[in-house]
């Protein structure tokens, strides 16, 4: 084979791959200078290898990895409204989580269900504390505001001894 025509063949190779990388999105020609072996006084160098200190390609704690995928995928809200769930006693406190329950979270009202109604009241009266508490475990903007509600007495209005109608009413008249 003659060299010119090898380095014909070389070069259409080479225009290929590129067509091929540019189909696919790819920048191409733009890939990463050689370093030369000249140093510039005064220029920092970047080590390649890991040495004694901690390194990204070290092994990361698992709370790390999984809030950064998180992060990533975005889906760090989700996880702050799990945490609010899930962790309700720690992030509100032991006492009040005896006493109060959460039961949903939508568009940054938390509605809190309480035993009685004086637990309901003194929520009330504490709901600032109660949501910076929670801004503090979880994240800011989470929880904006709480609905709390006391105990539900049963409706009498439903129910299989109920009378379709006005009711019974003065017969004497």
């Amino acid at each position: 084979m003659n060299p010119d025509d090898a380095m014909d063949l070389v070069r259409r190779t080479l225009e290929e791959a590129r067509g091929a990388a540019r189909t696919q999105g790819k920048d191409v020609g733009r890939g990463r200078r050689i370093p030369s072996t000249r140093r510039v006084a005064g220029a920092s160098s970047r080590r390649r290898w890991s040495g004694p200190g901690p390194d990204s390609r070290d092994p990361q704690p698992l709370g790390r990895v999984a809030r950064d995928v998180a992060k990533k995928q975005g889906w760090s809200s989700r996880v702050a409204e799990g945490t609010v769930f899930g962790q309700w006693p720690s992030v509100v406190g032991q006492q009040i989580a005896e006493h109060a329950r959460p039961t949903t979270l939508r568009d940054g009202v938390l509605s809190v269900s309480a035993e009685s109604t004086a637990w309901a009241t003194q929520l009330r009266i504490m709901q600032t504390q109660l949501i910076a508490k929670i801004a503090a475990e979880v994240g800011d903007g989470v929880v904006t505001s709480l609905k709390i509600t006391g105990p539900v007495a049963p409706s009498w209005r439903k129910g299989p001894l109920h009378i379709a109608g006005r009711g019974p009413r003065d017969t004497y008249g």
